[in-house]
Formats: C-alpha cells, structure tokens, sequence
C-alpha cells in the first residue's frame, strides 16, 4: 500500500488535468509552450547548476544508449514475427523506447526517494530528450515514407529548449559563477513549478485522446515491451553501470514508464499512427498504477 501511494499523488494530479480538460477545453498549446520554453529550461539550469558534473552523467547517457538499441531490437523481431509493415513497426518503435520521464517519472522519484533521485530524474529526462530528438525523429520519418538527414536530426536537438538550460547550467557551474542567493531563489521557485504544470499537462492530453479500432497485437506488443521488457532490461544494465544505487534506481524505475507524450507528437507531425502511439500512451499509463509500484518493490523500495 506505501508503494501504491508513491504513484497515486501523481495520478491525482492527472486525474485533475484530465477533469479540468474536459470541463473547461483548455488550450494545452500555450500551457506546453510555457512549461517548455520557460519552467522546463529553468528547472534543468538549476539541477545542472547545482549538482557537480561527474563521470556518472556519461555513464547515464553510455548506457541509455545501450537500452534504446536493445530495445530497437527486440521491437523489430517483434514486428517482424507478426509481419507487420513498415508503417506499423515505426508506430510500435515510437512507443516502446521512449518513457515519460519527465512528465511522470521524475515526480515518481522525488516521492519514492527524495531530491537526490529527482535530480537524477532531470539528468535522464534531458538525456531522453536529446534521444528521442534524433533517434525518434528518424523513426517517425521512416515509417510515414520520408526521408530526413543525418545534419536535420542532429539540428533538430538545438531546439529542445531544456538542453539550453542545462548547457547553461553547466556552463555556469564549470566556469564558478556564483548567482546572487535571492536570484537564485526566484529561479528554483519558478523551475520547481514545472513539475505540478507538465503532470497537469499530461492529464489534459490524456483528456483528448479518443479510442480508435486498432490491430490488438500491436497495442500489445507495446505494452509488454515498454512496461516488461524496457524496466527489466534496465535492471540487468545497472549491474554493469559503476555509478551509486540511487542512480541505478532511478534509471530501473524511468524506463519502467509508460510511452511519452512526446512519442504522441512526433506520431502526430509525421502521421504514423498516430492514433496507435495516442492510445498506448492512455493505456500504458493506466497501467503503470500497478506496474510502477511493482518495479520499485523489486528494487528495494
């Protein structure tokens, strides 16, 4: 039961998001741009101004690395023994290897093992948004019949607003510039707010979401790869990671969430199945209320 309440406050506040969606038909646009260009950067120039860059952001991001391609793999074995065509395979792609990590995941670690573990979460949040900026975009693209270069990809990660905040962060923290203590306390409180505001958000887009008829065998394949195959493939991967148990924590239990919300956009802008990748978000989320509490028994938690 102490578990189940680690992942219900978070579900609280989707569940708001969802009500007052539905109620008031908010405009969610403004409300993500906000949070994107504004709360988001400023969170992560915080979390890496803060904490001392070390060798174990390298292995953190060696190692998601390692996880994206395991799971490429096991999905395109999958969509090959069900012969499913291009199309369909890049859709299930879009789900299986990214988590909702920021939406979701880090708010999970700051209630199940504090500011430490939460930090992590940034970290691994804007490592995930520098993958699913290339890696997904080129999965989105293959599977609508697009083409896309190697340069459009790699450009494409100099327009995620937070991998400014945390290049600054860094840059601030390497350089030894001390920002004034009242300045810093306005910046932290408004970086803080970006935390209720994307888990609103999330609940708003669940909101929008209409169920469509969909081939069950890859809604399936989704499910069992994203919230079975990624966390436990994570927990065979902390056993080679030299990094401390919180660290190996966290990145068990982030790869343990549900299909991003970003996974939804990039379905959107390329038009692949976009209605498949909408409704894996809805039902992984639904059920990581059981699987999240799960995996963090089994880490020790």
């Amino acid at each position: 039961m102490e578990l189940l309440m680690i992942v219900l406050p978070v579900f609280l506040i989707f569940g708001i998001g969802y009500i007052s969606q539905k109620l008031l038909k908010m405009d969610i646009k403004s409300i993500s741009a906000m949070s994107l260009y504004i709360l988001l950067p400023l969170l992560t120039f915080d979390t890496f101004y803060r904490n001392e860059l070390t060798v174990d952001y390298l292995y953190l991001f060696i190692f998601s690395v390692f996880i994206t391609l395991i799971l490429i793999g096991i999905t395109v074995l999958a969509g090959w023994f069900m012969k499913s065509s291009k199309e369909d395979v890049s859709a299930i792609l879009l789900g299986t290897l990214f988590p909702n990590s920021g939406n979701y995941g880090a708010p999970v670690m700051l209630f199940a093992l504090g500011a430490v573990a939460f930090d992590y979460a940034i970290v691994l949040m804007v490592l995930h948004g520098f993958i699913i900026s290339t890696v997904g975009i080129f999965i989105a693209s293959f599977g609508s019949g697009g083409t896309i270069s190697v340069k459009d990809a790699i450009l494409s990660i100099f327009r995620i607003p937070v991998i400014y905040g945390a290049a600054a962060g860094l840059l601030f923290q390497l350089m030894g510039i001390t920002i004034d203590e009242k300045l810093m306390d306005i910046l932290q409180m408004t970086g803080n707010a970006a935390i209720p505001v994307v888990m609103l958000i999330l609940g708003m887009q669940l909101a929008e979401i209409r169920k469509e008829n969909f081939e069950l065998r890859n809604i399936n394949a989704v499910v069992l790869i994203r919230m079975v195959v990624s966390p436990i493939a994570a927990m065979v991967l902390v056993m080679f990671m030299p990094v401390d148990e919180t660290m190996k924590m966290v990145f068990i239990i982030l790869n343990a969430m549900p299909v991003a919300a970003n996974s939804t956009m990039l379905a959107v802008q390329f038009n692949v199945k976009p209605n498949l990748v909408s409704f894996s978000t809805l039902v992984t989320t639904l059920l990581s209320l059981l699987t999240i509490p799960f995996f963090l028994y089994l880490i020790g938690i």
